[in-house]
């Protein structure tokens, strides 16, 4: 097999992974929520750990790269997510497993930030467009089948082997990385700006941090305060050392190009509006409708599926249909999508749900491979790494501040309808059903009044999801806007031209 299609296979695979451990992490929360005892916060944590390393280290990571060699960085990013899955794994409190999570972000940035770059460097013109079908089906397939698979791991296995199966397909992938790959570097790469690096990641935790512990500390304590000035000096301060550097991890010229800050915010949008939402989304189908986590499982297929369909065919589409228009009506379908799915009540059954679910999943299919080639083709080849990981950046970004923020409100707005409705509700009440829905309002509830704290945790729940929907729906929205006013062909450099040399860098 050509090296090309091996490094489509790899990189794809690579993908799968990454994917795969996300969708399959938001089927088996509940349960990590009842074994480790976490609250709401922790469980937010497991989600954004995992995005705030690899948001974090995107950058330096592309930027890497482009400098030993994308193979190399690859590679090395593969050992440590598969070493990281491991302690997942045996993590037997909260705090080990968000420390775990971390460190597969740190991983799973080398591999993201390098992926899309390897991908690229390999495949030109025509087969560049079918290569990033692949990959965005491979996007999709990880999206369909994670909840499924993540159900009956849970359901027969346990929630450990959700990390546990990574670590063969990981050792395996590594392999087959070092044997099949070229080490392909950039002619003149720049040196590691870590100053950059760690006011970013320094700015973007502090943000995170402050945005879940808001709600239990007060958001006008101190604590929460300085956490958010922190992180906004601190944000401040990366885009000032990034204009006077020489060499900065993120090059701000390129927010020159109407398209590359246009496919920034459809990256944004549908991490923040969609992919965020998956939590609660889990939450509600296991912890309100009582579902276990294969049945959850099951019924996330109809907008999972569709996105695995679509991604392929928006594709082969993306040579004849304008890609602004693609990400415009892919990302407004998946707004439609979320706010379809508002209105629920305390009665409502999963079918209120599946309407919005098949919308957005042709939306997601559609926008999915957009991202990826246009991130790659409004920047020049030696900055493919840096290019992607910008793009993958965002979107991290939005799934960290996502859960976060929308967490804030969600949990705001449950405590708010709890007091109303149930003055003299049990201590932790509202944190219960937070993180658990009704499911927990039960297990926590005194027997003299389990009815009537159920059915009050069923009508708060519901207000709070209502409310996230409607926003994930706004920022969608916003998004696709963006995307189909700032993405022109005009801005593209490698969409359909001959690769520029690249120098092999020993191996």
């Amino acid at each position: 097999m050509e090296r090309k299609w091996w490094t489509l296979v790899l990189s794809s695979i690579a993908t799968f992974m990454l994917l795969l451990d996300i969708t399959v992490v938001n089927v088996a929360l509940p349960d990590i929520q009842r074994d480790l005892g976490a609250s709401l916060s922790s469980l937010q944590w497991v989600v954004d750990a995992y995005s705030l390393m690899l948001a974090a280290f995107l950058l330096t990571a592309g930027s890497l790269g482009d400098r030993l060699g994308r193979r190399r960085v690859f590679s090395l990013g593969l050992g440590l997510f598969t070493f990281a899955s491991f302690l997942c794994g045996i993590a037997g409190d909260p705090t080990l497993l968000n420390l775990a999570r971390g460190l597969q972000g740190i991983g799973g940035a080398a591999m993201f930030a390098t992926s899309l770059a390897l991908i690229g460097q390999e495949f030109h013109g025509k087969d560049r467009a079918t290569a990033f079908g692949i990959w965005g089906a491979t996007v999709g397939g990880a999206v369909a089948i994670g909840p499924l698979v993540g159900g009956v791991i849970t359901e027969h296995l346990g929630w450990e082997w959700i990390f546990f199966v990574n670590i063969p397909i990981g050792i395996v992938a590594v392999a087959l990385t070092e044997l099949r790959l070229a080490n392909v570097a950039a002619q003149d790469p720049q040196r590691i700006d870590l100053p950059g690096l760690a006011t970013f990641s320094g700015g973007l935790f502090l943000l995170i941090y402050g945005l879940i512990r808001g709600n239990p500390e007060g958001w006008d304590s101190t604590m929460i305060v300085a956490c958010l000035a922190g992180s906004a000096a601190l944000l401040l301060a990366f885009i000032a050392i990034e204009a006077r550097s020489g060499h900065p991890m993120l090059d701000l010229t390129l927010f020159r190009k109407p398209a590359f800050n246009g496919i920034s915010a459809v990256a944004f949008g549908l991490s923040a509006g969609m992919f965020a939402m998956f939590l609660y989304l889990t939450i509600y189908m296991q912890g309100v409708l009582n579902f276990s986590p294969l049945q959850a499982g099951l019924r996330f297929l109809p907008l999972t599926v569709l996105s695995f369909v679509v991604a392929p065919i928006s594709g082969k589409l993306s040579q004849r249909v304008p890609i602004r228009v693609l990400v415009g009506v892919g990302l407004g379908l998946v707004g439609l999508g979320l706010l379809w799915m508002h209105g629920l009540d305390a009665g409502s059954d999963v079918s209120a749900l599946i309407p919005g679910f098949l919308i957005a999943g042709v939306g997601i299919g559609l926008t999915n491979p957009s991202i990826g080639q246009v991130a790659i083709a409004v920047v020049p080849p030696a900055k493919a790494g840096m290019g992607s990981g910008i793009n993958t950046t965002f979107r991290q970004v939005g799934i960290a501040t996502g859960v976060a923020s929308l967490g804030a409100v969600f949990q705001s707005q449950v405590a708010s309808k709890l007091s109303s409705l149930l003055p003299d509700a049990p201590p932790g009440l509202a944190e219960a059903v937070s993180s658990g829905g009704s499911r927990a309002a039960a297990a926590a509830a005194p027997p003299g009044q389990r009815v009537e704290i159920v059915h009050a945790a069923k009508i708060a729940f519901v207000s709070g999801f209502n409310e996230i929907l409607l926003i994930g729906a706004i920022l969608s929205f916003a998004g696709a806007a963006l995307g189909f006013a700032l993405i022109h062909p005009r801005d593209f450099i490698q969409s359909q031209k001959e690769p520029e040399a690249a120098e092999p860098v020993a191996a």
